[in-house]
């Protein structure tokens, strides 16, 4: 067995109806003792929905100053993480709390990180490139798809419209918070979005080429596929079932932990370029790359997807070669997301054949999930890619 490495947050908490609980949980950390100043950072649509109102209720009843950040956008700029990081010192935040999606718990984490150190944002961005401490950190999602409450990754936009990571352990939160409650109304659209990027987290995770792909990431990414596999279907027709959509919310988490040991690859490559370039939700974005850049990965990893397939569809035969196999999983995903509601294809959020070699050239710049990836991808190769999935 090779050496690898497994990180992910301390503290993971179910808790139905642990918005709620919030302040509770903040009582028992340490940084309690001494000052009570949290940055609750989220955005506007929570806000609107009044999903934050119970959690910053709950943190004020008990003793709390919170100072709310809502500002956080999809795709969120580094210029936004900035602001609240100013914010954030001239609070004098002794705790930070990330609540939402992916976009708001990224932003939190590298609120969290800016906030306590001296290092520059510029200088935080790479793998293992940020430096010094970070205020307590606290995340609660409320989508069932990014996992980012145990990911040791922060995506940024830039100004160029580029994608940028900070990876580091040192950006883990104390604690995750797992509210499934907060989940029920989402609407179906965003469910199946999100569920689907759960399901990417997996198979990629599963089929990293990363030197650290473990053990302990492949029986994450089994296990999360056999909750999302058996519950996304009945939380986009049946948003309420709250069983399902625990289970959800579980997979996601597991999923965040196999990926964010056994980094993922070129799905999340060529989507980002997507999402940053034409504003296309992440978990959309990689649903309408997934079965293209599988078709073109099949070569090195068949027998890999074959062993995945029957965990997502447990009623695939898979009394059949490995090819078919896998062709037959491929083929099923790209029904999943038809009969999920998701677009079929990129015509359908504005790309056009003028704008693959953009994407491609943008794509190529993410060497550090490209490198992942079971198959080396050239630029035309991530052209030829993206034309298949128009």
């Amino acid at each position: 067995m090779t050496d690898f490495i497994f990180n992910t947050t301390p503290s993971i908490r179910q808790m139905l109806g642990g918005a709620t609980q919030l302040g509770k949980v903040l009582e028992s950390m340490p940084f309690a003792s001494d000052r009570k100043d949290v940055l609750f950072v989220t955005d506007p649509g929570i806000v609107k929905l009044g999903l934050s109102a119970p959690a910053l209720k709950s943190i004020r009843s008990h003793g709390f100053e919170a100072t709310v950040f809502d500002a956080v956008e999809p795709d969120p700029k580094a210029t936004t993480v900035l602001e609240a990081v100013k914010i954030a010192k001239a609070n004098k935040i002794s705790a930070v709390v990330g609540f939402g999606g992916g976009s708001s718990m990224d932003v939190a984490k590298v609120i969290a990180l800016l906030a306590a150190s001296e290092q520059s944002i510029d200088a935080a961005y790479g793998v293992n490139q940020a430096k010094g401490q970070r205020l307590p950190l606290v995340l609660v999602p409320t989508t069932a798809g990014t996992g980012s409450e145990v990911t040791a990754v922060s995506i940024l936009t830039t100004g160029t419209e580029e994608k940028k990571g900070i990876v580091s352990p040192i950006i883990l939160p104390d604690i995750a918070l797992l509210d499934a409650e907060l989940t029920i109304g989402l609407p179906p659209q965003i469910t199946a979005a999100t569920g689907v990027d759960a399901m990417v987290h997996a198979i990629e995770a599963y089929t990293s080429k990363s030197p650290n792909n473990n053990p302990i990431s492949k029986t994450l990414a089994l296990q999360a596929l056999d909750l999302l596999g058996a519950n996304l279907r009945e939380v986009v027709s049946n948003g309420k079932n709250i069983e399902a959509r625990a289970n959800m919310l579980l997979g996601s988490m597991l999923a965040g932990q196999a990926f964010a040991n056994s980094p993922v690859a070129a799905v999340h490559a060529l989507a980002y370029p997507i999402g940053s370039i034409f504003h296309v939700p992440h978990g959309l974005s990689n649903a309408l790359v997934l079965a293209e850049v599988m078709r073109f990965n099949a070569p090195h990893c068949a027998p890999a997807y074959a062993e995945l397939a029957p965990h997502v569809f447990p009623k695939i035969d898979t009394n059949r070669s490995t090819d078919e196999i896998c062709n037959d999983f491929i083929e099923r995903l790209i029904q999943l997301n038809v009969d999920l509601g998701l677009e079929k294809g990129l015509r359908q959020v504005g790309i056009a054949e003028g704008d693959l070699d953009r994407l491609a050239t943008d794509a190529m710049n993410q060497t550090r999930l490209l490198v992942n990836n079971p198959r080396e991808v050239t630029l035309q190769d991530a052209r030829r890619i993206y034309e298949a999935s128009l």
